[in-house]
């Protein structure tokens, strides 16, 4: 049998690693694998495994990608095909109608929709949920990645035959993150005995930095401690100017992109997430699985579900200052316990990997 993931790219978001890990575990299994992207470009193409194939239509757009992914699609002919967020998942489903293959196509949505759409700045991405529901009945299988993301997501696909929608969880633990873990950090606040609080994502504003760096300055401002922000994206001025503004530049890094934030997690004081929304926040299970106390908003979706409820890390309301802050003192007096295994077992590689298998077996 012949698989092939689609992506946009290899990206440094949650989503691309989600499909550079399914299509590792795939090939782990023996199964022939393509990773198909629309450009190989982005960080994470250093880290695609020898036995995955990747294929690259060399286009500047995912939706411009259709020809050459037509043309993949006929020559290859895999036999079942996952696609990744949802303008590559129109993409795939185009692809699919004109080339007659793959036989199994599984289209997945990595976000909350509603949010997503309601704050979009596109009016492509603002129109998503009624394309989606004008193609998404064109798949075979339509995956959630967490409860919340497919509730709402059957809210808007409501064309779709409801035995086709599922909920599989995002390849995040695998055995590489417990070893980069225990690396050093070539941070100086890591040499000693400072207390670090690390949150990573794209400078985007559905991680809303802004009311976290708020709540940092208020707890700053009684207290010794210190906030590193991995990751970059197109509001790092607009971050650095509230950094200045608060008078906290000597203690908050936005450090950029790293090919090892485990090793980060693992030393943190506190894993801290304060999205407005997201889907299944891939570096919140990272987190757990470094062992990293955590602090994160109830944001639409994924969090809540992660967390038990709270019972593996605090939740707060959504850009509430005070409430954020208040979470960071929590864990500055050690009252955030580190999480246990039982928290990020069902994100394992070998168990989505399962999942996929047993939904393709199921389409017949």
């Amino acid at each position: 049998m012949r698989f092939a993931v689609f992506s946009p790219d290899m990206a440094g978001g949650g989503a691309e690693r989600a499909a550079l890990q399914l299509a590792g575990g795939l090939a782990e299994r023996g199964y022939k694998t393509d990773l198909v992207l629309a450009s190989a470009v982005g960080p994470r193409m250093a880290e695609v495994p020898e036995t995955v194939e990747v294929v690259d239509l060399g286009a500047k757009r995912v939706l411009t990608s259709l020809p050459a992914l037509v043309g993949y699609l006929r020559r290859a002919r895999p036999d079942a095909m996952v696609s990744i967020l949802d303008h590559s998942n129109v993409a795939a489903l185009w692809a699919r109608r004109i080339a007659g293959y793959p036989k199994k196509l599984a289209v997945v949505e990595q976000n909350n929709l509603s949010t997503a759409a309601a704050n979009a700045k596109s009016l492509q991405d603002r129109m998503m949920p009624r394309v989606i529901n004008r193609f998404y009945p064109w798949a075979d299988a339509v995956v959630g990645v967490s409860a919340g993301v497919l509730d709402d997501l059957r809210n808007h696909a409501t064309a779709v035959p409801p035995d086709r929608f599922r909920v599989i969880y995002n390849p995040i633990v695998t055995a590489d993150i417990a070893m980069k873990a225990e690396e050093p950090v070539d941070h100086p606040w890591f040499q000693g005995d400072d207390q670090v609080f690390v949150a990573a994502g794209r400078y985007r504003p559905q991680k809303d930095f802004p009311t976290l760096i708020r709540a940092f300055a208020r707890v700053r401002a009684t207290r010794p401690t210190r906030l590193v922000i991995l990751g970059d994206g197109p509001d790092r001025e607009e971050l650095e100017a509230l950094i200045e503004e608060l008078g906290v530049g000597g203690d908050v890094d936005l450090y950029g992109y790293t090919d090892n934030p485990y090793a980060f997690f693992s030393k943190a004081t506190a894993f801290v997430l304060s999205s407005r929304w997201e889907g299944l926040p891939t570096v919140l299970i990272e987190a757990l699985s470094c062992g990293a106390p955590v602090v994160a908003t109830d944001c639409p979706n994924g969090p809540e579900e992660i967390l038990a409820g709270g019972r593996y890390g605090h939740l707060l309301p959504v850009g509430d200052v005070e409430a954020l802050a208040e979470g960071l003192a929590l864990a500055l007096d050690g009252e955030i316990p580190r999480p246990p295994e039982e928290s990020w077992t069902p994100y394992t590689l070998d168990a989505v990997v399962d999942d996929y298998l047993a939904a393709f077996a199921e389409i017949g």
